[in-house]
């Protein structure tokens, strides 16, 4: 199994059940929808919650096909543990979705620093220590798929979203980086790059910057999305991503995501190419 850019990755193969899941912040919204979506068809899955309480009806429904474990990604230690007690009750790990992250709203100016860490500690570095732990399993088995959940905004910006920005442009990179290194090991890596999700993003787990009065103005003319897609929806296109054999590395999920993110990329390419002769002359100065 390799990563492919493929621009027509043609139709994907039947749904193959008897995979072996690690799924952080399976708790609610598109991680749980990632859990019940591969236990509904027969997988296997090791759920992770910051508070495993959230996972007893997937055990109350799935029984002895969940694995539940406690843990905050932003801990290193307790992701080896979990991924290690994952492998060891599954007996092996095929898909590892790093699905845990928050949403964090504020005006550049308006972040606090920590406020900033706190984001690139959960969004970043809780992907960081999970992909970390399951990397020995994955090549000792020499096949497995890093699912990384990214979001259009790791493609795109907008004000007042400079912080999750940065923590999902960062995961972008660290990710393509990482595919990179490990398609040796017959090990694919996917982003998944959703517009708005149906979830408590904006909502109960959302933190927000202090609010300056200099941007009040721009915040009550903020343009929101009107539309979301469904969780369950994007934990569809994740499984129709892990079963096939040429998974892409990157995929946008839902209308929106795809609206923006096009546009915004052809932009860019129009944006370098009227600016390559002078950005070439720095190599290229002129006689004399």
């Amino acid at each position: 199994m390799s990563p492919t850019t493929s621009a027509d990755p043609g139709p994907a193969s039947a749904p193959a059940s008897g995979k072996a899941w690690f799924v952080t912040g399976a708790g609610r919204g598109i991680g749980r929808a990632i859990a019940v979506a591969a236990l509904r068809r027969g997988d296997r899955a090791a759920a992770t919650a910051r508070d495993p309480r959230a996972l007893d009806s997937l055990v109350a429904e799935f029984g002895d096909a969940v694995v539940p474990l406690r843990l905050d990604v932003t801990d290193a230690d307790a992701a080896r543990a979990a991924v290690a007690e994952a492998h060891a009750r599954l007996g092996r790990l095929d898909v590892v979705v790093n699905n845990a992250g928050y949403g964090l709203f504020g005006y550049v100016e308006e972040l606090d620093p920590q406020q900033l860490r706190d984001q690139l500690d959960v969004n970043l570095f809780g992907a960081l220590h999970v992909t970390q732990a399951a990397l020995p399993f994955l090549r000792e088995q020499r096949t497995g798929h890093v699912v990384q959940i990214s979001s259009s905004s790791g493609l795109a910006a907008w004000p007042a979203l400079g912080g999750y920005h940065a923590s999902k442009w960062a995961l972008e990179g660290l990710s393509d980086a990482l595919a990179q290194e490990v398609a040796r090991f017959g090990i694919a890596v996917t982003l998944v790059e959703p517009g708005p999700v149906d979830t408590a993003w904006r909502g109960a787990s959302a933190v927000r910057a202090r609010e300056l009065p200099a941007y009040d103005d721009a915040r009550a003319a903020a343009w929101h999305p009107a539309g979301s897609t469904a969780p369950e929806a994007v934990a569809d296109v994740v499984l129709a991503v892990v079963d096939h054999p040429e998974p892409p590395l990157r995929i946008l999920v839902g209308d929106l995501a795809a609206d923006a993110v096009l546009p915004i990329t052809q932009a860019r390419l129009d944006a370098w190419r009227a600016w390559e002769a002078l950005g070439r002359s720095a190599d290229h100065p002129p006689e004399g």
